[in-house]
């Protein structure tokens, strides 16, 4: 009998992205097969869901009457799955022949029964390989990011993005983006699924992070690839996209740093990050990006008790 794939996609008004993406999903291979593919539309008012059933593609939708988050839309759909492997996949992708042949038989191979989760070459609108690999952040990491010194420095002081690996070798690593994150279920959930908490953004690194503390491994498979766009729909609302990244930050250093530390960064997120990120606008005299800003930190600032809360969990 085939083992069973289900890709998992959380949909948000990503457009004809949706339909251009499913329309590349192959569902039968040798020795597999994509039993169906699970959207889990989190309240989109677009048309991206119209129509969809004239596609061959075995689908099952979940509309939520609101916005859950990624994380637990991703849960959403992974609760409806019995397969041995879940693939969860961004709408702004397009797969090729070899995107989900390759990693399930790295996977499949039995000196490989310890990675939990394999991903592959994620090639952007230029034709160059993303940088979609990271290594485990440490505070020093985020601080670098609070203040822009890896832009103004880049060769100096590094994020935990891999940026400085052109990716176009196949390594272990300590986490792939969950643009595509190839993850066997039983992984998925002996590691306790994705953290709510994160309404999006780093819930993918949260969840790699207790993975690699399983003592199952991350590997980056660079013979296969997909197209990604990027940015994805977040790019329609940058001071909400501003606001979820810094409150998922926050989370994530109360999370997996000591005290001292997470409460340092939460300090020089809510005082020394606005006024660089304010001097950036400046400096590219963007009265929008000026405008983003102040939204995004207003947001921020009103939601500071409720991000308290969650990190007292």
């Amino acid at each position: 009998m085939k083992k069973k794939l289900d890709i998992i996609i959380v949909n948000w008004n990503s457009g004809n992205q949706l339909r251009e993406c499913l329309s590349t999903i192959k569902t039968e291979y040798e020795g597999f097969c994509v039993s169906k593919v699970i959207i889990v539309d989190n309240a989109s008012k677009d048309d991206s869901l119209d129509n969809l059933e004239t596609l061959s593609t075995p689908l099952e939708i979940i509309r939520n009457s609101h916005n859950a988050g990624f994380g637990a839309a991703c849960n959403q759909g992974a609760d409806k799955s019995n397969a041995e492997y879940l693939l969860f996949l961004n709408p702004d992708t397009r797969l090729n022949e070899d995107s989900l042949k390759k990693p399930f038989l790295y996977m499949e191979n039995e000196n490989n029964s310890r990675v939990g989760v394999c991903s592959i070459k994620l090639i952007d609108e230029t034709g160059m390989p993303g940088r979609t690999c990271t290594r485990l952040p440490k505070p020093g990491h985020f601080l670098v990011k609070i203040l822009g010194l890896d832009h103004i420095f880049p060769k100096v002081f590094r994020s935990h993005f891999m940026t400085e690996w052109d990716h176009n070798d196949s390594r272990q690593v300590d986490h792939v983006i969950g643009a595509f994150y190839f993850v066997r279920r039983n992984v998925f959930v002996e590691a306790g699924k994705f953290d709510e908490r994160f309404f999006v953004y780093m819930e993918d690194l949260d969840l790699s992070v207790r993975i690699n503390g399983l003592g199952y491994t991350i590997y980056y498979l660079a013979d296969a690839d997909a197209f990604h766009k990027g940015g994805g729909t977040s790019e329609q609302v940058k001071a909400t996209r501003l606001f979820y990244s810094i409150r998922s930050r926050i989370i994530y250093g109360f999370k997996h740093f000591n005290l001292l530390s997470a409460w340092l960064l939460l300090v020089a997120a809510y005082t020394l990050e606005p006024i660089a990120r304010f001097a950036l606008a400046l400096l590219h005299r963007s009265a929008k990006e000026l405008g983003e800003t102040a939204q995004g930190y207003k947001m921020l600032f009103k939601a500071l008790p409720e991000i308290l809360r969650k990190t007292s969990h």
